[in-house]
């Protein structure tokens, strides 16, 4: 029995919406591929998952176990800059990556600007009719959130420096995946950079190189310090 409490198992119970692949799911849980094949193969054997045209959860009682497991350790334990991108996808609720986390999954983590160890805003778009239910989802794992702004005063030394911007729309809104993170579209995310340019130029020029998308950038012919 005790072989299946395991954090991977765990994650991958919470983050899995029907019909994921396997790689999909690993990219979501930041793991390995073959290590979430291996897990998705004992949590089978015992009736948690299911492959049919996809994974499937198939005892909710085991995912809700986990969940309420997960909230009380992320309470003691505030989660890490690279968990509080996995932890969004335990709600099972839409939401894209936007502002500058939508640069920061379009250059795969290669940009990151304007946050440090003591606060550490991570930026969602989200439905309007959600908003309640994320709010309350991020407090069960005693983690702050703010709605339509950036306010790094909520952050207190018991929640760690991670903390949630929400940015809700009533219209729907166009989800990309890139690494397992569901973001803005590229070109949104270019608009984006481009409005704000002084700060993104370095970002600009690493979205132009692998997306061989045409965009006018200055670039420099020194190598800046270090």
């Amino acid at each position: 029995m005790m072989e299946h409490v395991d954090d991977i198992a765990a994650k991958i119970v919470l983050a899995t919406s029907d019909g994921d692949s396997i790689r999909q799911i690993a990219h979501k849980i930041d793991g390995t591929y073959s290590w979430v094949y291996t897990w998705i193969e004992r949590l089978e054997e015992i009736g948690v998952v299911e492959r049919n045209d996809g994974v499937h959860v198939t005892a909710p009682a085991v995912r809700e176990g986990y969940a309420h497991t997960m909230e009380a350790i992320s309470r003691q334990s505030p989660p890490t800059t690279a968990e509080a991108y996995v932890l969004p996808h335990f709600s099972q609720m839409p939401f894209t990556y936007t502002k500058i986390d939508a640069v920061y999954v379009w250059t795969h983590g290669g940009y990151q600007i304007a946050r440090g160890s003591d606060a550490y805003p991570v930026f969602m778009r989200v439905h309007d009719t959600d908003v309640e239910q994320w709010i309350s989802f991020f407090e069960r794992y005693g983690i702050p959130s703010t709605v339509g702004e950036r306010d790094d005063s909520v952050i207190n030394d018991a929640s760690g420096e991670i903390y949630y911007s929400l940015y809700p729309t009533t219209e729907q809104f166009d989800q990309e995946w890139v690494d397992g993170n569901p973001v803005i579209p590229l070109a949104e995310a270019v608009e984006y950079m481009q409005e704000y340019r002084w700060n993104f130029e370095p970002a600009l020029q690493m979205i132009a190189d692998e997306y061989k998308v045409d965009i006018d950038v200055d670039r420099p012919s020194y190598i800046p310090s270090q």
